[in-house]
């Protein structure tokens, strides 16, 4: 069990970061052009009423200052008040999260399936017209923004085809998962293209290792030692570029969120953002950050699991 001894410390360095991103995110929201009181009040308001709100929320205290109340909440499991929408930060991010991780999760899933069959399709004919295929499709799918793709499909199924919603979220489990179809189809052909292209390339690498070559010498057959040998050896790099890729597929639900208006943390973001609403737009940055964290963290776990060499 030594080779666990990094749960017990890993949380420990992931506390500067976390840090490090608070610290970030407060100034950059901050340096955004814009007055939150006057995007509430709007542009007739007086000076009195504009001094009011700043007060309220504390926006007429020092940078300094406010970091530190921030941290203050955040010790007390707290975020602050939304400016927009008058409640508890904490509470507005939880009615939110239900979208961004179904599309996470969901996205992920299809990910996995369209490429481990992709990536084994190649690397069992490396070099021939199959191999060929599934690169050109992986190389100009990772040239293909999100947002663009995310419009194609709905031209495609939803205008022309007319067979899936265009947007929203529903309201019973049907209703979900038919308006998840296209996000997560969005996100999924984008990131299953990279990890497509690093699976081929260590399939390629453990058909020709000596496990392999051994396997084979003893009479298994080629789709067992395939299945059995190669495929297994061949995850760990792809756990690690899987996980990176998830921090990556978090921030992007901003944009795939707001293409297909789900109402998940993405597009709370955005309107936080372009109505000045300090709070939120902190908020749902240190939960994604805490999130890719987290992942990072079980992607490590796995990693040491999956091959017993790996030292962390």
């Amino acid at each position: 069990m030594h080779r666990y001894r990094f749960v017990l410390t890993r949380p420990l360095q992931f506390l500067p970061v976390i840090f490090g991103i608070s610290v970030i995110t407060f100034i950059l929201v901050r340096l955004i052009p814009g007055d939150p009181a006057r995007n509430i009040l709007g542009t007739r308001a007086t000076p009195a009423a504009l001094a009011s709100i700043r007060a309220q929320y504390g926006l007429d205290q020092p940078m300094w200052l406010q970091y530190v109340y921030f941290l203050k909440n955040l010790a007390n499991g707290e975020m602050g008040k939304s400016i927009l929408y008058k409640i508890d930060v904490l509470k507005l991010i939880v009615t939110r999260i239900e979208p961004t991780l179904a599309l996470v999760v969901s996205s992920v899933v299809l990910s996995v399936l369209i490429a481990v069959p992709m990536s084994a399709i190649a690397a069992r004919n490396a070099g021939r017209a199959p191999d060929h295929a599934v690169r050109i499709v992986s190389t100009f799918g990772i040239g293909f923004p999100p947002f663009w793709l995310g419009l194609m499909l709905i031209i495609l199924f939803s205008v022309e085809l007319g067979v899936l919603p265009v947007s929203g979220y529903g309201a019973t489990i049907g209703e979900k998962l038919s308006n998840l179809v296209l996000p997560s189809l969005t996100v999924a052909l984008s990131l299953s293209t990279v990890l497509t292209r690093s699976l081929r390339a260590a399939m390629i690498e453990q058909l020709k290792s000596d496990v392999a070559t051994a396997a084979r010498a003893r009479g298994m057959p080629e789709g067992i030692v395939f299945w059995r040998h190669v495929l297994p050896n061949s995850l760990v790099p792809t756990i690690n570029l899987l996980a990176v890729n998830i921090g990556w597929l978090i921030g992007g639900t901003v944009v795939v969120e707001t293409v297909f208006a789900l109402p998940g943390m993405g597009q709370l973001l955005v309107r936080a953002i372009f109505s000045r609403d300090y709070m939120v737009v902190q908020g749902v940055a240190m939960v994604f950050a805490c999130a890719t964290v987290l992942i990072n963290f079980i992607a490590d776990i796995v990693t040491v699991t999956v091959d017993p060499r790996v030292r962390l």
